[in-house]
């Protein structure tokens, strides 16, 4: 299936946006519309770091496990994502870059590695449908940069 990648801008510098959300739990925070229940392992933060949690989506409802295997300070963070008994993988890559005007250009991809059938058969309503989640989601986060990280000096 095609990844499904959605942006935000917001005035928070790259190092200020990387330092959020390299702690596992202030992603409960932009995300808890469709992802809930969360329990957290390993690390806060960074690789190792791990949440289990009950994703609501597309009117199911499934766990799935996050855990961040890749992390390049201050502009990149992975996560791989397991669920639906093991027969989806996937991968979610924050990837954070400097706005020439200040601030950052924040982007999420969630690729699929591999998706149950059903999923393959129904791509463009399960994409449509990640597409839509995640755009609420990088509102979502702005939101959260605002009320917890001091925009960057101008």
């Amino acid at each position: 299936m095609k990844s499904v990648t959605v942006s935000i801008d917001v005035p928070q510098t790259p190092e200020q946006v990387y330092g959020f959300l390299d702690v596992m739990a202030h992603h409960e925070r932009f995300t808890n519309h469709y992802l809930t229940n969360w329990r957290f392992s390993g690390p806060s933060r960074g690789i190792g770091s791990c949440a289990t949690v009950t994703a609501s989506l597309g009117g199911t409802r499934t766990d799935v496990t996050i855990e961040v295997v890749e992390a390049h300070v201050p502009r990149r963070i992975v996560e791989r994502n397991v669920s639906a008994a093991g027969r989806r993988l996937a991968h979610g890559t924050y990837s954070i870059e400097p706005l020439r005007t200040g601030g950052s250009h924040v982007s999420f991809t969630y690729t699929w590695v591999q998706a149950p059938l059903v999923e393959r058969l129904l791509a463009p309503v399960v994409r449509t449908t990640m597409r839509r989640a995640n755009h609420t989601v990088m509102r979502r986060l702005a939101t959260e940069l605002t009320r917890h990280v001091s925009p960057a000096d101008s």
